[in-house]
């Protein structure tokens, strides 16, 4: 069939039977590449909801290799739904410690709460899990029960977009819309869930955002991105994201064998994990502006004279949308202390008992 640059949906422009040739041809080349070149998995080997369900959720913001150790161990812990929401938030947030957006686990706890012990069983109530969207129901509906719905996520929008020259930003609702129904047209009806991995793992690994392997690919005979010199320039994004800075300061305490920590509860990605007390500023401070703060000296009971070092110098610690930047403080005082009476006192070696932001994660490493 004559390469052609589509900018309609296909059933406007060719006839069933060119786009069924179409389609046919290009899930075959994916779906065979991927015989070849395929991630071996554990997800990949099974049909349980729960189980995908769980990996997907991992994999959201997380790279395969960081991902699978912390898949095994959730697992290994909460083998199904029932495990799962009997668990305390606290051990929940605890296996989860390191891999970022704490709001994911969050929603998984909150969901498995909400199944009475059984994985639902169809889109419409897959989609209604807490923070399950469309992307995460369709990997769980085909994989698990074979229903055709494609998974759409930036690998997908990346390999379509170049595939089919569509220039239009993938972060303006058009654009969504446009690669969304070319995902429903071009999904193997017959092998969704293997086409879904496929098309996944094909974007992942060969078609990348930089120094994709056209040389190998099977597509590129028909890509009209490498045809039209734009692979580099597909997709299109319209908006950056703003990056803002923030500081913190944060206070490791030695009361003796005792310390202290909180249990964040503003509704942010930090949300029930546990940290030092912490102070933060609008730009960096030194040890002597810190110790003026009144907020330091809010922390501190009259008449106590700590003693502090700065232990850790701008850890910087980059966010989707910000940049941290934090100072870490040690303060000695008196075991029989009455400061910082806000926070909860334990004792230093229970610290690695409680879920805390991979952030004091690195200081504790360091100082522990």
């Amino acid at each position: 069939m004559t390469r052609k640059k589509y900018t309609l949906l296909p059933a406007e422009i060719i006839s069933d039977d060119e786009f069924s040739t179409f389609r046919i041809q290009f899930s075959t080349d994916i779906i065979r590449w991927y015989d070849e070149n395929k991630r071996e998995l554990p997800w990949r080997e099974t049909t349980d909801p729960y189980t995908i369900w769980i990996s997907e959720i991992i994999l959201q913001q997380t790279r395969v290799n960081q991902g699978y150790d912390y898949f095994l161990r959730f697992i290994e812990r909460f083998p199904d739904v029932q495990t799962l929401a009997e668990a305390h938030e606290d051990e929940v947030m605890k296996y989860w410690q390191g891999l970022g957006y704490y709001s994911r686990a969050r929603n998984l706890h909150a969901a498995a709460k909400s199944m009475n012990g059984i994985f639902p069983d169809t889109y419409e109530r897959v989609i209604a899990l807490k923070g399950v969207g469309e992307y995460t129901a369709a990997a769980i509906c085909s994989m698990s029960y074979g229903m055709p719905y494609p998974v759409v996520d930036g690998n997908v929008f990346r390999v379509i977009s170049r595939y089919m020259g569509i220039e239009t930003p993938i972060d303006s609702g058009r654009g969504k819309k446009e690669i969304t129904e070319w995902a429903s047209r071009l999904i193997d009806r017959k092998r969704p869930a293997l086409y879904n991995q496929a098309i996944m793992d094909f974007g992942a690994l060969l078609c990348t955002p930089k120094s994709p392997g056209c040389a190998e690919c099977p597509l590129v005979d028909r890509c009209i991105a490498f045809a039209d010199g734009l692979v580099s320039k597909l997709p299109v994004k319209k908006n950056k994201t703003k990056v803002t800075n923030r500081y913190f300061n944060y206070i490791y305490v030695h009361a003796g064998e005792y310390t202290y920590i909180r249990k964040r509860v503003g509704d942010d990605i930090w949300k029930n994990l546990f940290e030092l007390p912490l102070i933060e500023t609008l730009q960096p401070v030194t040890e002597e502006e810190l110790i003026a703060l009144p907020e330091f000296r809010n922390f501190i009971a009259e008449g106590e004279l700590p003693l502090i070092r700065l232990s850790l110098r701008q850890v910087k610690h980059v966010l989707s949308h910000r940049v941290i930047y934090a100072d870490f403080y040690e303060v000695t005082l008196p075991e029989t202390t009455r400061s910082f009476t806000a926070y909860k006192r334990i004792k230093k070696s229970e610290l690695d008992q409680y879920a805390i932001s991979r952030l004091v994660q690195i200081f504790l490493e360091k100082n522990g």
